[in-house]
Formats: C-alpha cells, sequence, structure tokens
C-alpha cells in the first residue's frame, strides 16, 4: 500500500493508505471527504462544551438580547420544554446570551465531555505520529459516538436552529466564519506532491510509478491559491538534533585541544636531562657578569 502523509499547509493532517493504481479523480474525493469529515468533528466537539455547561441555543431572534429585552419584546422560545436534558436541568447563565441556560446535570455532562475526548482521539492528528491511518470509517465513528452521547443526554433532541444539530442534519451554515475558510470543496480540492499538482483524470502511478511501499508527503489546496510551499529538506527536529550533534562535536574538540597543550616541556621536571646535569653539577648555571 502507498502511504500519504496528507498536509495542509506545513501542518500535518493524517495519513492515508492508497495504491499506485488509484484513480486520483476518486483519491481526492476521498481525502477532501476524511479532511472535511474530521473539521466538522472538530466543529461539534467545541460547541458540546458549552452544551453542557448553558443548554440548547436560543431563537436566532433571542440571541444577544438581555432578560428585560426579551420581555419588552414579548419573544418566547418554543423549544426550551421540549428540550429538556436527562436527570433533570441545572441553571447556569450564558453571559453572552446565546443559550438558554438550562444546562444538564454534572453525570449528563460528564457523559458529553467523556464523549468529546473520545470522538477528538480517534481522528487526532497524533494518529499520524503513531502512524495509524485514519478512514473515512473513523470520522463516521467520531460523529455517531458525538450523535449518541447527545440523544442520551436529549432524548427529545436538540432545536433545529442548534448549530450541533445542525452540523449531524448537514444543514450548518458556516458563512462569514473562521471555520468557513478551513473547508475545501471537492471541485476546488488540488492535491500537490513535490512541487507538481496531481491532475485529475490520471492515475497515482503516472507520478511516482508502481512501487506500492512508497510513502508521500502530499498537501491539499485551493484551487487558485498557486503552488503551496514545499516540504523543508529536514524537519524541524531533525534541525534540533543536528546542532545538538555539532554542539557535542565542538565540545570534545574542545577539550582535545586542551589536551594537546605542550606548554609543560618548558617545565624544569620534565626536562629528561635534569637528573644527569644534576650529578654532574651542571645545574643553577647562570652565564654573564656576576
Amino acid at each position: 500500500m502507498v502511504q500519504l502523509h496528507v498536509k495542509r499547509g506545513d501542518e500535518s493532517q493524517f495519513l492515508f493508505n492508497t495504491t499506485t493504481d488509484a484513480a486520483l479523480e476518486s483519491l481526492i474525493q476521498q481525502v477532501t471527504a476524511i479532511y472535511n469529515g474530521r473539521l466538522k468533528v472538530d466543529r461539534i466537539c467545541s460547541e458540546i462544551p458549552e452544551l453542557a455547561d448553558h443548554g440548547v441555543t436560543l431563537p436566532p431572534n433571542m440571541q444577544g438580547l438581555t432578560d428585560e429585552q426579551i420581555v419588552e419584546l414579548k419573544l418566547k422560545d418554543e423549544w426550551e420544554e421540549r428540550c429538556i436534558p436527562s436527570g433533570g436541568k441545572i441553571f447556569r447563565k450564558d453571559e453572552i446570551g446565546r443559550r438558554n441556560g438550562h444546562a444538564p446535570n454534572d453525570k449528563m455532562k460528564e457523559v458529553l465531555m467523556r464523549t468529546v475526548e473520545e470522538a477528538k482521539a480517534l481522528i487526532s492528528k497524533k494518529q499520524a505520529q503513531a502512524n495509524v491511518c485514519v478512514t473515512m470509517e473513523m470520522v463516521k465513528e467520531a460523529l455517531d459516538q458525538l450523535r449518541g452521547a447527545v440523544m442520551i443526554v436529549y432524548p427529545m433532541g436538540l432545536p433545529p436552529h442548534d448549530p450541533i444539530r445542525m452540523e449531524f442534519d448537514d444543514q450548518e451554515d458556516l458563512s462569514g466564519t473562521q471555520a468557513s475558510l478551513q473547508v475545501i470543496t471537492e471541485e476546488e480540492c488540488q492535491l500537490w506532491w513535490a512541487g507538481k499538482e496531481m491532475q485529475r483524470g490520471k492515475k497515482l502511478q503516472d507520478y511516482i510509478g508502481r512501487n506500492e511501499k512508497t510513502k508521500l508527503v502530499v498537501k491539499l489546496q485551493k484551487k487558485g491559491q498557486g503552488a503551496p510551499a514545499r516540504e523543508p529538506l529536514v524537519t524541524d527536529e531533525q534541525q534540533k538534533q543536528m546542532m545538538l550533534h555539532y554542539y557535542k562535536r565542538q565540545e570534545e574538540f574542545k577539550k582535545l585541544d586542551e589536551a594537546d597543550d605542550d606548554s609543560y616541556l618548558d617545565s624544569e621536571w620534565s626536562n629528561r636531562q635534569a637528573l644527569k646535569r644534576q650529578f654532574q653539577g651542571l645545574t643553577n648555571i647562570k652565564w654573564g657578569p656576576r
């Protein structure tokens, strides 16, 4: 199997197994689906702690308003009584006015937070360091774990405007957010290797040959953004190790230079003829007038 180390810019994303006979059209579709799926899991994982702390999201026309403004405008959250967490609710006011403040109890909160950690670990970037390839099945499993945890805590479901439910229903609206800049659609996704774009319509073997034991670093790029930066010849960790090696060698050379110091040869005790000269009475002879 050919192993692809997929990156976005200089940031490692995940490992992916394929074959040299794989069509690049299909390969780009699979890689893009995993990349965007991981982003979806991350977005849900960032919202669930808010759900655990402050309950479900208020309707859009009530978000950001004070209690007095809600009363004055005669607004009512129709989903407040429907979306009650299992085991009862605890009131924790949302200071930014985005959620209704009817949070689940500590036991249910623990269920949500533990599932978040498990889902994150399943599709984590650390999987690449552990040489574990991420598949679409793993992404779906992480989503199913999160969906199951939310259903346990909110058996009646979440309101349709809640961002977590919108993510589960594939109806999320990311326009105007930072998250929208990270998503790459299948049509605009490009795969680059060794400074070259791997063209759709070709096969992977057209670029790397037929060696099934090849390992490649490929980069995802949006169409129109140009070529991504090429991989450095050495990684940051390798550079640190090289600098440490050269420093140790330099210290060793310093010690050797000190050991080669022969100034001691000028000392009296190092003179091999000193004993003979002493017997002959030739020591302490001074030349010149007294």
